[in-house]
Order: C-alpha cells, then structure tokens, then sequence
C-alpha cells in the first residue's frame, strides 16, 4: 500500500479513520507444492493430488507444470489423465498439508492478531494498526512470504489492498510467489478491464448469465444500476453493485480458539547432536512452561516437533494421566520422545514444543485464544 497516512471519513462517528490495509495470503498450488517439496521426484513434474482416475477420482489440487495442460481442481481424474496421460497421480496426504498449515498460520500471527483463515492455504490479514516496517503493508507481506518459505520451504502469493475483495483479487494477479498492490488511485481502472470470471464470487453460472446480457468485463456490470441488477440476481446485485466500484466493507475476523501453546525455532546451521538438540528443547521448553504459569494453566500433552534438513517433519506425542504445569515434568519426556524420532543420525533444522488438552488451573476450560510462541 502506499506508504502515505491515506484516511477515511466515519460517517456513523465524524472520525477520520486510516485507509485500511489488508493483505490476502494464498499459497501456491499448495497440495501439490508439499509434495514436490517432501518428494523431490515430483519437482517439475505435471502432478495431479486426487483420487484415482480409473476409479472415478476427482482432482482435488494440481502443480503448475500440470496446469500447462489445462488440468484445474474439481475435474475428473480421469479427464485430466486424458488432457496429460504423462501426469503422475498421488492421494492426498491430509496430515502433511494441516502441518504446514500450523505453521504458515503461526507466521502470520507473529504480524498482526487479525488473522481470518479462509481455508488451510489462505487467509486476510488486517495489519491497518501495525507498527511493523514503518506500517507499510507490502514491506509487511514480502517479510511473510520470506518466512513461510524459510519455515516451509512453500511459496505463496500476497495481495494487498484497501478491502478484502480486492486484496483477493490482487493474490491472483502474479502466480507463483507473487506480491501485487491496487493502490486506491488504481482499483477502478484494474476493476473495469477485468474479466467477469476474474470476479471473486461470480461463479460460472453467474458468469454465464451475465455473458449472456451482455456483461463480459467489469466495465460492462458497472454500466447497470443496482436496481437493474437486483433484478436479475437478487440480493447478489446489491453485491455486484459495490464490488466493481471497489466498495468491500467486510471486517477481518479472528474466530481463533486456544488449543495450544507452542514454542519452535529453525535453526540457521542445522544440528547434528542430540545433547544440543536437547539444550535447544529445553529453551523452547521453559518458554511453553511460563506462559502457562502466566496464563493459570495446566496441559496434559505434549508434543515434540522435527524437521530435518529435507523438510521431512515429525511429531511425538505423550499424554499423562495427571498435567504438566512445570519444566521439570516436561523435561523428563522430552529425551524419550526424541529417541523416537532419527534425530541424531539425521540433520534437523527445526524444533518445536507444545502442550494442549489445556486446562485452567481451577478446572474450567481455558478462554477462547490460541498462543504460539516462535
């Protein structure tokens, strides 16, 4: 966003409020990037994640060497085996994918608390108020993009705008690993010469109706009245209406609630003996310990987490019958859940602690709030 103080005025209290600046983050084939990442023998290669195509499988996510083909989400497997009968086909590892996700999440919550997840592979982000890089928004999400790659090994693409559909619009706009910015000054010119199939919440029925009344671009439905409009779509046309004009007044929400509390770090050399891994642990370990002594809380499990220097990640697990609540307890987990794992004759990059099943000290469950440390 531009760097200068740009307001609004408040009707409702005759403020002058600052232009909001929201940041949409969408990650780059995202099924299809953690496998090439975890098996480098699909880098580069056409890759469909989905179900079997002789089995009436349906594509759930596909790279972009597979797009090439014109190979999308949603079509039938074996469809898209026609369109690149080369293409190699892998069932969805859910597991993997939810990993990454915590992760990319927890990156973003190191930039603002206004974090609405949209889906494991996306999310807005309001980072009007932040002090961070001067409060400059793009600043902001390239150091995001740098991190989730440095944390993942993943590329996303940013949008950055004045409202949600726009900074939606502008994630789109420079696939893979892009960054664009519709400043106010240019969101009606952008808005006009998109394409109707461009439009975030015109789907193909909708778009095929509006083709068919002569509504190819942005510029064409800004020509309608939303009275007209109404009409012909309902409550929707009031919608249509303010989008082209770049009206989007929708809030970021935070609906997050508190599972866990976690500390992690990557490292900049990776490790090699466990006896340092364990040091680095036990850090993580009294950082988790105090903000649950801070916070009045109690965990019954806690998780260890690995990542070697291929990107492989890892979890172990313990769950007491009575709670942790202090260092020494978790200490004594920690080497026995890291024996578990091939750390020690493999090179780790990553280590990460956690609790959860939470519990306030006077039995009650905790407030609605998630904390990760990192």
């Amino acid at each position: 966003m531009s760097e200068q103080p740009i307001t609004k005025k408040n009707d409702a209290t005759n403020e002058i409020a600052p232009q909001r600046k929201i940041i949409h983050v969408d990650m780059d084939a995202f099924f299809a990037s953690v496998e090439q990442r975890d098996f480098p023998a699909y880098q580069g290669q056409p890759l469909i994640v989905g179900g079997d195509p002789q089995n009436r499988g349906v594509v759930a996510a596909c790279s972009y060497e597979a797009r090439k083909f014109g190979i999308r989400s949603a079509m039938s497997a074996a469809k898209a085996q026609q369109l690149c009968p080369e293409a190699i086909f892998v069932k969805p590892r859910f597991e993997a994918y939810r990993e990454a996700s915590s992760i990319i999440q927890a990156v973003f919550l190191q930039y603002t608390d206004l974090v609405e997840p949209l889906s494991l592979d996306e999310a807005y982000l309001d980072v009007t108020g932040s002090t961070l890089f001067s409060g400059s928004a793009t600043l902001i999400a390239k150091a995001i993009k740098e991190q989730v790659k440095q944390e993942t090994g993943l590329t996303a693409s940013a949008g950055i705008s004045y409202n949600k559909f726009l900074a939606k619009i502008a994630s789109d706009m420079d696939k893979p690993d892009g960054l664009f910015v519709v400043l106010p000054s240019a969101a009606e010119d952008l808005l006009e010469s998109l394409a109707i199939r461009k439009f975030h919440g015109i789907g193909k029925a909708t778009e095929q109706k509006m083709k068919a009344l002569g509504i190819e671009c942005g510029y064409d439905l800004k020509q309608w009245s939303q009275s007209r409009l109404q009409k012909y779509f309902g409550r929707m046309g009031v919608y249509y209406y303010g989008i082209v004009r770049g009206e989007d007044e929708r809030q970021v929400h935070n609906n997050r609630t508190r599972k866990s509390i976690g500390a992690e770090t990557t490292f900049n050399t990776d490790l090699v003996a466990t006896e340092e891994m364990l040091a680095r642990l036990q850090l993580l370990a009294e950082k988790v310990v105090g903000v649950l002594q801070k916070k009045k809380l109690t965990a019954k499990t806690m998780t260890l987490k690995v990542k070697f220097d291929d990107f492989q990640q890892v979890t172990r697990s313990h769950t007491e019958h009575h709670v942790f609540c202090s260092i020494d307890a978790i200490l004594r987990r920690l080497p026995q859940l890291l024996d578990k794992t091939e750390a020690g004759s493999r090179r780790v990059r990553l280590l990460g602690v956690s609790v959860s099943n939470l519990k306030a000290l006077d039995g009650q469950d905790p407030t609605p709030e998630q904390i990760t440390l990192l």
